[in-house]
């Protein structure tokens, strides 16, 4: 009898094993945070914090977009300021979001989450239970592995069972900037941002088969990274992606 409840035991410990292997795969794959800011906005400060220290989880891929809609608008006597890491690009990239996700709205600080939800950015009990929900959904089919050959050199890999289309997006970043702002609603602080997007640049297309990828002369400068992002076109949900090799930038 003991050699019997000891098998199963064994057994259980087994299906225990694999049970939690495959429960912990998804976090092999990094969430997406996207943050939507502006150094204009006095609510942002707590946001751009936050995603900082996002930024140093090997689960998430955490990004800032600085959008350009705070730069015309004055604040009393404090006048206006103009981002400076603001684009348009990055506005209508968060106005694209706002168009296809449900209850859509365009505000700041926003954060979209594996370009699928919503959340207040200052809320972090809100922002982790959409990450959870990221995690334990079925929408993240594909594999991303980023290598990197040789300087300026990368190999990208693509695999998985998502039988649709995707855009490969390269994300090259800076890592922390100080400022120091002059005017509008934040005045007289000195804000540091972290991962601020610099360029959002389209490198290939998954077409439901095994998909390899080389990219050559790409310099990043110090204190610059880069991810790639797997996604449904421009502003769909994101099924894969992978942080660039922690050495490359410096």
């Amino acid at each position: 009898m003991k050699h019997i409840m000891k098998r199963f035991a064994l057994i259980g410990l087994a299906v225990l094993g694999a049970g939690a292997a495959h429960a912990a795969e998804p976090a092999k794959r990094p969430t997406v945070l996207e943050l939507f800011t502006s150094q204009s906005c006095y609510s942002c400060p707590p946001a751009e914090a936050y995603l900082g220290e996002l930024t140093e989880k090997d689960n998430i891929i955490a990004l800032e977009f600085h959008v350009d809609y705070w730069n015309d608008l004055v604040y009393g006597g404090d006048g206006r300021w103009r981002d400076v890491h603001s684009s348009p690009a990055f506005t209508a990239r968060q106005r694209a979001y706002a168009a296809r996700l449900p209850e859509g709205q365009v505000y700041t600080p926003q954060m979209v989450i594996d370009g699928q939800s919503f959340a207040v950015g200052t809320r972090r009990g809100n922002v982790i239970k959409r990450m959870r929900q990221a995690r334990n959904g079925n929408h993240r089919r594909l594999s991303v592995e980023v290598s990197q050959s040789k300087p300026a050199s990368y190999n990208i890999s693509v695999s998985g069972d998502h039988n649709g289309q995707a855009t490969v997006w390269l994300v090259r970043f800076t890592k922390a900037v100080t400022t120091r702002v002059r005017a509008g609603e934040n005045r007289g602080k000195s804000l540091t941002n972290h991962n601020i997007v610099m360029e959002v640049k389209q490198i290939g297309e998954w077409r439901g088969k095994a998909l390899n990828l080389g990219i050559s002369n790409y310099v990043l400068k110090p204190g610059e990274g880069c991810a790639i992002l797997v996604q449904d076109h421009a502003a769909g949900p994101i099924f894969g992606a992978a942080k660039c090799p922690a050495g490359a930038g410096g």
